[in-house]
């Protein structure tokens, strides 16, 4: 508070200082970063001033009565200097903390497209969040199974009480495709352990993939799949 006061009428808590009020990241040096009203002189030792055109009312709040960057712009702010893991890290530690939800701030970065720091967040997001149709799904996914040496599995197939995205009886192995836009929930977290477990109780084995590693990562699951598969089929000939 004494920082913010010291530089401005209009100056507010931000940056790493702001991430650190806000619990998502601990700071590392002993300065305090404040945001000011671009044309501002005032300097002021053991402060970084960054001068900024604006910050509209849905940008600043109150924490702790210091005025201080939300948590949106505040990752906003991070993401211009932050790499992307320690990036990715705050972000899920503002989900974690209640602060800001990956859906929410995806929508709320739409609203600042051009903003510097937004396209480091969306490339992150998107890369949670990317959700493919069933048709798209299938389409994509199918040649990866085919590389690695699978058939042609059963599509959205009833095992018990749930549908699953695809399914190899011969070997008994399942795999499920999870976005974090419809799987971020303790809810449907909770129904996805227990799906998993009543396939493994069954015999089957169970492994989910993201839609952003089925359409950006195929390697990765291609390679994931043969692994599997070939554990599978020595088990079977073994038995």
């Amino acid at each position: 508070m004494a920082a913010v006061l010291a530089c401005a009428p209009d100056a507010v808590l931000s940056h790493e200082s702001a991430a650190a009020l806000w619990g998502v990241r601990s700071e590392r040096n002993t300065r305090i970063h404040v945001s000011v009203p671009a044309g501002t002189g005032h300097r002021r030792p053991g402060i970084v001033a960054h001068r900024r055109k604006r910050l509209g009312p849905r940008d600043v709040v109150r924490e702790r009565n210091i005025p201080v960057t939300g948590p949106i712009q505040t990752l906003i702010d991070l993401a211009t200097f932050l790499p992307e893991g320690p990036l990715e890290a705050a972000i899920n530690e503002a989900d974690k903390l209640d602060r800001v939800s990956p859906p929410r701030l995806r929508q709320a970065l739409d609203d600042r497209k051009g903003q510097p720091g937004v396209g480091a967040l969306r490339a992150i997001l998107d890369r949670s969040t990317y959700v493919l149709t069933h048709s798209e799904l299938e389409r994509r996914f199918v040649p990866i199974a085919a590389r690695a040496g699978l058939p042609r599995p059963q599509t959205q197939r009833h095992l018990g009480r749930s549908r699953v995205d695809f399914y190899w009886p011969d070997i008994e192995l399942v795999i499920e495709t999870d976005s974090l836009r419809y799987h971020r929930t303790a809810e449907q977290q909770l129904k996805d352990h227990v799906r998993d477990q009543k396939h493994a109780a069954a015999g089957r084995t169970s492994l989910r993939f993201t839609h952003w590693q089925v359409r950006f990562d195929p390697r990765h699951v291609e390679d994931t799949l043969r692994a599997v598969a070939c554990r599978l089929s020595s088990a079977l000939r073994a038995a």
